[in-house]
């Protein structure tokens, strides 16, 4: 076996739950462990650990990551009332990705993976629509109680002279209800416009935007200024340097905008959570969408967008068949591999990242099985032939070479089983070397 790739700065591990936790092992121990030297800063976010840790491991997870500037993060429970009555909890634990995404200042960006043979369900749409969420303050962060009737709720802010400025939300003299107070900061919308414009620009591709301003005239609207600001001081002439546009409209606007357009660009939500599920699920599914947060100070952790599938892991535990998707998961790691590779220089590193990438999908894809008959001339070819079977080695069954010394040449013989743009793309490579004939012949299966 040939040596393990080498990785000099550790990535940040985050463990999770359920069927996502038992795929997130086999991922290591199929995929990775046995072609990468994998280093980790190991944190264990599933639920029983964090109640044991009063939810420190998780602050702590994302300290590291702003210590090693990537991290790769498992799915993971938000516990409601039923799971804590579920886990034994000792309270109803926040949003871990809330609380890692307030420390990191991150936006969240995510992505559907696309595979031949899927189509969206909508049919206009020919590239991807990347999601870009804030996600920080507004609902993640809100405090709301039970109002009891007869009394009244008020919005008070306290200056920094001690003054007071209040402000009747709701007299519930009539029934009671519910209420709700919410926040966000300058600094952090700040954070997410800037990340917004600085990966439309490294993806070279339109950035929308859209909020409810008209209705929220001071919430809303602060959103839409500071982007508008920013646009218009920092980021325009980049824009137009690079091609791309940055527009703004009601999020109403938007979603029909959405629906009938091709594709291709950034939406940035304030939360964009329901906005990425149903975009997910018309390009495939949850299972098929990459997240990635990034930070405007150089921190990254890439996760998968579904949840921890606690019906395919409550089937396991009854030792039935699941038939889980892998593949957001799988590309978590290998996003995580390959930003970790490029931030260090390994080219290697990110080289199998990539690779590994296309082995998935092209697994996801329908296959066919092909004999791929070389007949070498060349002596000098066969260390470039040999590189490139290696890198279609996951699509080969096997292979039997036979020398012919008398006319000085070898005659290959290559069983591959793999999508049909795989084969054609290997068998041109071959056919390209110096002094190599190549034939292929297709099964009918």
């Amino acid at each position: 076996m040939s040596e393990k790739i080498k990785m000099t700065t550790p990535l940040v591990e985050m463990d999770g739950d359920e069927m996502t936790r038992i795929v997130w092992k086999k991922i290591k121990d199929i995929l990775i462990t046995p072609f990468v030297d994998l280093k980790t800063e190991y944190y264990d976010l599933g639920l029983e650990n964090r109640d044991a840790t009063e939810d420190k491991v998780t602050v702590d997870s994302a300290n590291a990551t702003k210590k090693y500037g990537v991290a790769v993060k498992c799915a993971t429970i938000t516990p409601n009332a039923a799971r804590v009555e579920e886990f034994g909890l000792k309270k109803m634990w926040k949003s871990p990705n809330g609380t890692i995404r307030s420390i990191l200042d991150g936006t969240v960006f995510r992505a559907p993976i696309l595979v031949d043979g899927i189509s969206p369900l909508v049919p206009s749409w020919e590239e991807p629509i990347v999601i870009a969420r804030h996600a920080y303050g507004d609902i993640y962060s809100a405090v709301d109680t039970v109002v009891p009737q007869g009394s009244k709720a008020e919005l008070v802010i306290t200056l920094p002279d001690g003054t007071q400025n209040t402000m009747l939300i709701k007299d519930f003299s009539a029934s009671g209800g519910i209420a709700m107070g919410m926040h966000n900061l300058d600094s952090s919308i700040e954070s997410f416009a800037r990340t917004c414009f600085e990966y439309a620009l490294s993806e070279k591709l339109d950035l929308w935007f859209s909020s409810k301003d008209t209705i929220s005239k001071k919430y809303d609207h602060r959103f839409k200024d500071i982007f508008a600001e920013m646009y218009e001081n920092e980021y325009k002439a980049k824009f137009e340097a690079a091609g791309i546009t940055y527009f703004y409209t009601l999020v109403d606007d938007a979603i029909a905008r959405v629906m009938k357009s091709k594709g291709g660009f950034i939406w940035a939500c304030k939360n964009g959570d329901v906005f990425s599920d149903m975009l997910a699920t018309a390009f495939g599914s949850l299972a098929m969408m990459t997240s990635v947060l990034v930070s405007p100070h150089g921190y990254y952790e890439y996760e998968a967008a579904h949840g921890t599938i606690p019906r395919h892991y409550h089937k396991y535990l009854k030792g039935e068949k699941t038939s889980t998707n892998p593949i957001a998961t799988i590309f978590a790691w290998t996003g995580a591999l390959a930003k970790r590779g490029e931030m260090d220089g390994l080219s290697d590193l990110v080289d199998f990242a990539h690779r590994t990438e296309k082995a998935v999908l092209a697994m996801s894809e329908e296959t066919r099985v092909a004999i791929i008959a070389v007949i070498v001339e060349n002596p000098d070819s066969v260390e470039p032939l040999n590189k490139l079977l290696h890198e279609y080695s996951s699509f080969i069954i096997g292979r039997m070479g036979v020398p012919y010394r008398e006319k000085g040449i070898s005659v290959i013989s290559i069983a591959i089983n793999a999508p049909q743009n795989a084969i054609s793309s290997l068998t041109g490579k071959i056919g390209r070397l110096q002094g190599i004939a190549t034939k292929t012949t297709y099964s009918n299966h």
